[in-house]
């Protein structure tokens, strides 16, 4: 079954409450689905800037993409996620990750920790909020039953295992962490790499009753009639890649408004992605995306 296209945006700049609310009412009106926070040191809290984006809009979703699991313990975090929840009118949607940027968990006294004991620590978040939010005696109780939706952002064997397991949206990067780097560096995926990856989710998750909504996070949006003169001075920054097969990269859209529709169509076929998520600096210019995408 296809399902229809959704599309978020990751707002991630906070001036004052008044420009956020209107930054998030200009997302509205170009029509996005879902306006999300991500959790950096840098950026705004994701559970207050969440509810205001709520309260200033009517229609849209309001998310985190994603949380720094390392930065929260189940308990402190069921008590967000239900508060928001309710602020919200069952507007939340929850994503979750390992976080990947060492010097943000250094900057903030937290343990950073192996791979293995960051995936070990979200499977115990996510389990325990299972357990939290589901409970009658839990306050606040969320508005959405047992919980609101669950995000998990990750592309590694163990991550996608557990997305597999737990998330009802599978989120994928596009990229994965450059080996031994822990600033927060990363290295794009090639079309054909994020096939194996997607076919290895569908592995781990043959067995679940429902399919997970897929979701990509898109790193770049230009409108142009010239793809190659676009792609030139990004190739600078991926120089294992040529013009040729940057182009292919499923994260970057370049081309005209049709172009960059007809490859989220072929994407949606090919992958499954069908909740696309486009970073701040790129939602004005893939509105008009969205209004070609309407309804498909």
């Amino acid at each position: 079954m296809t399902r229809p296209f959704r599309f978020g945006v990751n707002l991630m700049g906070l001036t004052t409450g008044d420009d956020w609310r209107e930054k998030c009412r200009k997302a509205e009106a170009l029509g996005y689905d879902v306006l999300l926070a991500p959790d950096h040191l840098g950026a705004p809290a994701p559970f207050p800037a969440l509810v205001a984006a709520a309260e200033a809009t009517e229609r849209p979703r309001v998310g985190t993409f994603v949380l720094n699991t390392g930065f929260w313990n189940p308990a402190l975090l069921a008590r967000e996620v239900a508060t928001t929840d309710a602020l919200t009118g069952g507007r939340l949607e929850l994503g979750l990750g390992t976080g990947y940027v060492k010097p943000e968990h250094d900057a903030a006294g937290l343990p950073w920790g192996s791979p293995g004991e960051r995936i070990g620590h979200l499977r115990r978040t996510v389990e325990e909020l299972d357990k939290l939010l589901a409970s009658e005696e839990h306050r606040p109780q969320t508005l959405q039953k047992p919980r609101p939706p669950l995000l998990i952002g990750g592309n590694g064997d163990r991550m996608l295992r557990l997305t597999a397991e737990h998330a009802d949206i599978a989120a994928f990067t596009g990229a994965r962490s450059v080996p031994g780097d822990d600033s927060g560096k990363l290295l794009h995926l090639t079309a054909e790499e994020l096939d194996e990856r997607i076919a290895a989710y569908h592995r781990f998750a043959a067995d679940r009753a429902e399919p997970a909504e897929l979701n990509l996070l898109i790193q770049m949006v230009e409108v142009t009639d010239d793809r190659r003169a676009a792609i030139r001075p990004v190739v600078d920054y991926i120089p294992h890649l040529t013009e040729e097969t940057a182009l292919e990269l499923p994260l970057l859209l370049i081309g005209t408004v049709r172009q960059i529709a007809d490859q989220l169509r072929a994407q949606r076929e090919r992958y499954g992605f069908s909740y696309i998520t486009v970073l701040e600096p790129y939602f004005e210019a893939f509105g008009p995306v969205i209004e070609e995408l309407a309804g498909s």
